[in-house]
């Protein structure tokens, strides 16, 4: 992409979304965080109803009285994306692509991070780490993020979502909320490395899919090409029975996919491609807050 038409696209997304954020999630931000972390202020003299494993013992033995550990809860938090630039984030069979869905989300979270003054960071992914962009602040940091977003080509087409959750509990050492943006095309073989990342940062899955995903319009001979083998066929999509089945397995594969977020504690909003985000991530938020 050029460089003029790339700054046109980064500016159009950070209007819409940057007004997004501050309009609209202002003050619903905070809410998406669970358990925010709490760090050391000061000790003093214990009192009646303080929490008893808050007790300093080293400092009570020294005074012969009890002493408790004040916490304050820290004010400067760090999101990490986690983003999906496999093959099949390609596809889009209605009015937008998902890829082009998933960029305008991590744009209005990394908007609202920015203005409650958080650092945000990005972890691009297919079945291997593309690229990683440490957590900073600032607009400058936020627009490299966006130009990102619209203008990364990766160097695989398939999907390992594991991968992308071990690189992220082994490389970031602060508890974090990571918002992690895929369409979960993959074998769901990523569970063991989710309830891993959920129990060390807090994690919050964004599903983003088409509705061809789950049925087939009955329009006659499609040619369908898997966008990460490349493997392709022709579909009699006039056969019911073939619809029917095809239904079917999409509910399937959903009902897993649903299954793996709860044995592993993590939120997740499903989000259409060619639908409005805006109003799946507020009930994300408030079902959090």
């Amino acid at each position: 992409m050029e460089t003029s038409e790339l700054l046109k696209r980064v500016r159009k997304i950070e209007i819409k979304t940057r007004g997004l954020s501050s309009n609209i999630f202002a003050g619903e931000y905070h809410s998406a965080f669970k358990g925010r972390g709490m760090t050391f202020s000061e000790v003093r003299e214990y009192q009646y109803g303080d929490d008893v494993r808050n007790i300093d013992w080293n400092v009570t033995a020294r005074h012969n009285r009890p002493y408790v550990k004040v916490f304050e809860e820290e004010r400067e938090l760090t999101v990490m994306l986690l983003i999906d630039v496999s093959g099949s984030r390609n596809f889009g069979s209605v009015s937008k692509l998902k890829k082009n869905q998933i960029t305008e989300i991590a744009a209005v979270i990394a908007f609202s991070a920015i203005q409650n003054n958080d650092k945000i960071g990005v972890i691009f992914f297919s079945d291997k780490i593309e690229k990683f962009i440490p957590p900073k602040k600032g607009r400058t940091h936020i627009l490299h993020i966006i130009r990102e977003l619209i203008d990364f080509y990766p160097e695989e087409k398939q999907t390992n979502i594991a991968v992308a959750l071990e690189y992220l509990t082994n490389s970031i050492k602060k508890r974090c909320t990571c918002f992690l943006l895929s369409d979960f095309i993959d074998d769901h073989s990523f569970e063991h490395a989710l309830s891993i990342a959920n129990r060390k940062h807090d994690v919050v899955a964004l599903r983003v899919y088409d509705r061809r995903e789950k049925e087939l319009p009955p329009v006659g001979l499609m040619y369908l090409t898997d966008a990460e083998t490349g493997e392709s066929m022709w579909v009699d999509t006039s056969d019911k029975n073939l619809r029917e089945n095809y239904r079917k397995y999409a509910l399937i594969e959903e009902k897993k996919l649903t299954d793996v977020f709860k044995r592993s504690g993590v939120d997740v909003a499903n989000i259409r491609s060619d639908e409005d985000y805006v109003r799946a991530l507020i009930t994300l938020f408030k079902k959090r807050g």
